[in-house]
């Protein structure tokens, strides 16, 4: 027997094999066992050594082309094995049109998200104007415009994120402040507002503190501002976000930006002023910084500071949300954990 007849001879043996296998594991097997590197294909083409120059381009011609009809046949095998057990498939499933669907989850903006949105309510309802500001700032408003010259001492405490030797990522909202007083119009009112947003600070990546972290700054200017002014407005805050019994304090402090400055601390929501783990048993909780704008912050915005004054202050979102629901540790807050994320359902 010739190695044609070999060839056409296995040809007819496998295309049969193909047609009559019944399941994709014999088919595989079909497939390895003839056009694997040791198949009988490979073994008929050994002998083409004992042929003639001339006779073997026209024999390796032919087995090639038998190779490919085994191929195509075995493509064309599987497709229909395929398709026959996915029609079975359907035809095995039963359903049911008339019960009910499963329901899906409604999702739920992030705490943070819901703890500025409560914060920014406050503030819409005393008449604030809520104003977004860039996250890439120049050093000359997240620093110089706010009393922080290129030399201060204080810049040590927000050493950040450089993108060149004048822009940053910005430290605080405050730079949003700046733009926003020089082109306020206080011929048509005083210019209320607040800035969230997030900051970002070469921060101790600790429980209590992160690289980046969320922020909203208030500010508010016209005439005959004082500190009482911004007392009460803290304390409608604090008993809008902590309960209506807690009381604040403020203590003397600095900041490059205010004048005089202070720290606000609330009495103690766990305790009542008692003491406890929460408050480090001194009944109160340090909870933002604030103070009266330094005149020298409103003349730089080209405000007259003889004739205007203002209150500002910051708070932290990301700290207001540990305190109210108990979370010591602040990345959790930005670790996409949505079994810890579905317990701050929205209220109401």
């Amino acid at each position: 027997m010739t190695l044609k007849q070999e060839l056409e001879q296995l040809q007819e043996k496998t295309l049969h094999d193909i047609l009559t296998t019944k399941t994709l594991e014999q088919l595989n097997q079909i497939r390895v066992t003839i056009l694997g590197k040791k198949g009988p294909i490979t073994e008929v083409l050994r002998g083409m050594k004992h042929l003639t120059p001339e006779e073997r381009p026209v024999v390796g011609s032919f087995a090639n082309d038998i190779r490919d009809k085994i191929s195509q046949a075995i493509d064309d095998k599987k497709a229909a094995l395929e398709e026959q057990l996915l029609e079975a498939a359907l035809q095995a499933e039963s359903i049911d049109v008339t019960l009910p669907g499963l329901p899906v989850e409604r999702g739920i903006p992030h705490i943070l998200t819901q703890t500025m949105r409560e914060i920014e309510d406050v503030f819409i309802g005393l008449g604030y104007q809520i104003v977004e500001g860039f996250e890439v700032e120049q050093d000359h408003y997240n620093f110089e415009r706010m009393n922080l010259h290129k030399d201060h001492p204080a810049r040590d405490m927000q050493d950040t994120f450089y993108i060149s030797e004048e822009l940053l990522l910005r430290t605080h909202t405050s730079p949003v402040q700046a733009r926003t007083m020089e082109t306020h119009d206080f011929a048509k009112g005083p210019l209320k507002m607040i800035s969230p947003g997030k900051v970002f600070r070469r921060d101790t990546d600790d429980a209590t503190h992160s690289h980046q972290f969320h922020q909203i700054e208030g500010l508010v200017v016209d005439k005959d501002i004082t500190m009482a002014d911004l007392k009460g407005t803290l304390e409608v805050l604090m008993k809008k976000m902590f309960g209506e019994d807690r009381d604040i304090r403020m203590r003397p402090s600095y900041f490059p930006f205010t004048e005089p400055s202070v720290e606000v601390d609330i009495s103690c929501f766990k305790c009542g002023g008692k003491g406890c783990n929460v408050c480090k048993h001194t009944g109160w909780i340090e909870i933002l910084g604030a103070g009266v704008v330094h005149p020298q912050v409103l003349e730089m915005s080209g405000i007259d500071s003889s004739v205007y004054s203002g209150f500002a202050f910051g708070l932290g979102p990301d700290r207001v949300a540990m305190l109210r629901y108990g979370v010591n540790d602040i990345r959790h807050f930005y670790l996409n954990n949505q079994k810890f994320l579905a317990q701050f359902k929205i209220k109401g």
